[in-house]
């Protein structure tokens, strides 16, 4: 089984774009940073899949604030 290192990038859904990487481990979860929105904490249960230095998480398990950071983590590039 992977394990969640810290600079794995995270996703929410394989074949997806990354929208941040992996910054810390805590007991009960991770701490992640969304690109262009900063620093958040998730709890464990919302972790679908770890593997190839990739986080995949289950959307329904986040938070609105965390959905919403993910919405726009690209926004910039767009422009």
């Amino acid at each position: 089984m992977a394990r969640v290192q810290v600079g794995d990038q995270v996703f929410l859904e394989e074949g997806g774009s990354a929208f941040g990487a992996v910054r810390g481990i805590q007991r009960h979860g991770l701490h992640i940073y969304v690109e262009n929105a900063g620093d958040f904490d998730i709890r464990a249960e919302a972790v679908k899949s770890v593997h190839d230095g990739k986080v995949v998480l289950l959307e329904s398990r986040l938070g609105p604030a965390l959905r919403t950071a993910i919405a726009h983590a690209h926004t910039a590039e767009r422009r």
